[in-house]
């Protein structure tokens, strides 16, 4: 790509006129081409985000052309007849100086189109034929997304909520006729695009669309998407939606004020590292207030010292919210399940009522963070729904790395659409279907992609869907129920003396590398052993402070407790692992009772299918990593009524951990006897 006669559109014989126009159905990836030509064509604009700012003036210019014809017989927006680059460029600059002074609001007196005009001739001739004002908005907002989620990923990528899970939101909370819709953190205007394309075809009226967000520069390319979308009905305001609302400017309190929003869909920005401080800000929010439990949560007057901003933000819907209004917002995982945030959720039953959770799968933000993340929704002040809705979306669409991924049948092909459209593995569409037939009082099978709890059933403003799993509930019920195995859980064992659990030590890491003694960490517990980390390694000493306490024996069991990807790990001590220290996330099992219950069985139970997933489900994110805590005394195990079946397994198990010490005392001698 280069000089203008390699584009294959107008080159100076044909007019372009504005009935000519056709509506274009390829718009992201001229986009893609004019984004690559810049890249590897214009001097001193490389970047992705002075790329998509150029862009983004142009698509105004064009846009703004069609809206305003007439004025010539050919589109201002185009090169006319035996025209010079340098003619059809003066042309542009005068349409953006128009565009400024109609959108002044969005865009800057000192802003310019910062291409020469070669390069401006490249783009031109790409988009001159089409028409954008009449395209298919699909098409429009996807390119939109497009170039601004390549112009922002990495490090501004959290303000990119994934359509699929905006679409699902939106599919179950239904903007309607007459609705002010807010989104209080609305980054480059995801939540509002989509649901203005809703309402379109849908058909409805009357409704207002409103977006906050305190970055400048977001607020800004939110009134773009939403322009470009084309669409009058929206008000985007750039203010900090925790402030006072009394400290927003006239024209945002005129449009935004308290218990008076229809509809709210947001994902805000969360962390412990970006916290809300200071009095006034605090005062003005209950969840800004200490909370202690007193047989039930109470608020203190006493003001915290700090709060990530994702628990004010809920407290601010709320206020927002009318009586009867619908609240939908992303959180992260651990709010849902912590110890440390019931307290946040005595506050939400007292102005609303949950109707429904969605877990996303963990790789939903990636890659541009780890964090696992919900959806809750809530009503405000209206009567407590006698079941709970809630969804486990295992998958989301694309992996780790953002790349999508696709159905595949068990033969390793793709599965396809009538159309031979390869179909993405995502269950949210399934999911927001499941929500609709929940909503509508109708029943249907319970299985991770919906399912319903009864208030009375959540346990311990516990609102984390895996917890509820319905499909290892049925599948214990059935081992069951086949009266093939006595289902007893780990709680049942302590307290029969049967076995006996034991929390590990942390040492202090001034202490590493300080001798030969092993500290085993959880990530020393791989594939039934334990693997030494000799930098990790500590004196004698330490140990000899640690050696009783600990009391560590041969066929006691480490299990892994905490710890991110790692939970439910296990290894079983041998005759060479007697000498070492524990760290304080891994749990020491012993088996007291060994006629009730072989070490070796028990080892097999706690690597078993049902009781892993039962560990997954029972494992919260709590602060920076995630846990199973004390909820491991929940786990069922299904313990073989048949003798003869739990010797078999015993020995099987036996053998392979007896096979896996001759071969680290094989390797141990090999290395003795190394130079």
């Amino acid at each position: 790509m280069g000089n203008n006669n390699q584009t294959g559109h107008n080159n100076g014989n044909k007019e372009i006129t504005y009935k000519r126009l056709i509506p274009i159905n390829n718009l992201k990836q001229i986009l893609r081409e004019i984004r690559d030509y810049f890249a590897g064509n214009v001097t001193g604009i490389t970047r992705d985000e002075t790329i998509a700012q150029n862009i983004l003036r142009i698509l105004f210019c064009k846009i703004y052309d069609e809206k305003n014809p007439n004025r010539t017989k050919q589109a201002v927006f185009s090169k006319w007849q035996n025209e010079t680059a340098e003619g059809m460029a003066k042309r542009i600059y005068m349409l953006f100086d128009e565009v400024k002074k109609r959108y002044s609001d969005i865009f800057d007196a000192n802003e310019s189109v910062d291409l020469s005009p070669t390069d401006l001739l490249y783009v031109v001739l790409k988009i001159e034929k089409y028409s954008l004002l009449n395209a298919d908005r699909d098409v429009i907002a996807d390119a939109f997304e497009e170039l601004i989620g390549t112009a922002f990923r990495g490090g501004e990528g959290q303000f990119f909520t994934p359509r699929n899970v905006v679409q699902m939101m939106i599919d179950v909370l239904q903007p309607n006729n007459g609705e002010i819709i807010l989104d209080p953190a609305c980054g480059s205007g995801g939540f509002l695009a989509y649901s203005l394309r809703h309402l379109i075809k849908k058909n409805k009226k009357g409704y207002l669309l409103i977006g906050i967000d305190k970055d400048a520069f977001l607020s800004k390319i939110a009134k773009i998407y939403l322009s470009l979308i084309g669409d009058n009905e929206y008000h985007v305001f750039c203010e900090n939606s925790l402030e006072m609302p009394n400290k927003w400017s006239t024209k945002t309190r005129e449009s935004i004020k308290l218990n008076s929003v229809d509809l709210i869909m947001t994902n805000p920005p969360f962390g412990a590292k970006i916290p809300v401080v200071g009095d006034e800000l605090l005062r003005q929010y209950k969840l800004g207030h200490m909370w202690e439990y007193e047989g039930r949560w109470k608020m203190r007057d006493k003001l915290l010292d700090k709060q990530p901003p994702q628990v004010l933000f809920i407290e601010r819907c709320l206020q927002l919210l009318r009586d009867g209004g619908r609240l939908g917002i992303v959180l992260p995982e651990g709010l849902f399940g912590n110890s440390s945030d019931k307290y946040i959720w005595e506050y939400i039953s007292t102005i609303a009522s949950v109707i429904g959770v969605v877990s996303l799968a963990q790789e939903t933000f990636q890659p541009s963070t780890h964090t696992k993340t919900s959806v809750l929704f809530l009503k405000k002040n209206v009567q407590k729904p006698k079941k709970i809705f809630m969804a486990i979306a295992n998958t989301i669409g694309h992996n780790k790395n953002g790349k999508e991924i696709y159905i595949i049948n068990k033969d390793g092909s793709f599965v396809c659409d009538k159309h031979g459209n390869k179909i993405l593995d995502d269950e949210l569409p399934a999911i927001a279907e499941a929500f609709a037939w929940h909503i509508s009082g109708n029943k249907k099978k319970d299985d991770h992609l919906g399912f319903s709890i009864k208030s009375e059933q959540l346990i311990d403003h516990i609102y984390i869907p895996e917890y509820y799993n319905p499909e290892i509930r049925r599948d214990l019920a059935s081992l069951k129920k086949s009266g093939k195995y006595l289902l007893t859980t780990i709680a049942d064992l302590e307290n029969k003396g049967i076995i006996k659990i034991k929390r590990g030590n942390e040492i202090g890491s001034q202490y590493y590398g300080t001798g030969d003694i092993p500290f085993v960490r959880t990530s020393d517990i791989v594939n039934w052993e334990i693997k030494v980390d000799p930098v990790k390694c500590v004196a004698d000493e330490i140990y000899d402070q640690f050696k009783k306490q600990q009391d560590v024996r041969e066929n006691d069991i480490l299990f892994v407790n905490d710890g991110t990807f790692l939970i439910g790990r296990t290894a079983m001590v041998t005759k060479f692992d007697l000498k070492i220290i524990i760290q304080s996330h891994v749990r020491k099992i012993r088996v007291l009772n060994e006629e009730y219950l072989d070490p070796f069985y028990l080892f097999y139970l706690l690597n078993s299918k049902i009781v892993r997933r039962q560990i997954e489900s029972k494992t919260f994110v709590q602060a920076t990593i995630s846990t199973i805590g004390s909820r491991l005394a929940e786990v069922f195990l299904p313990i073989s009524n048949s003798k003869a079946e739990r010797q078999r397994i015993t020995k099987e198990i036996q053998d392979i951990i007896q096979q896996k010490t001759l071969l680290r005392q094989r390797s141990m001698k090999a290395i003795e006897g190394s130079v």
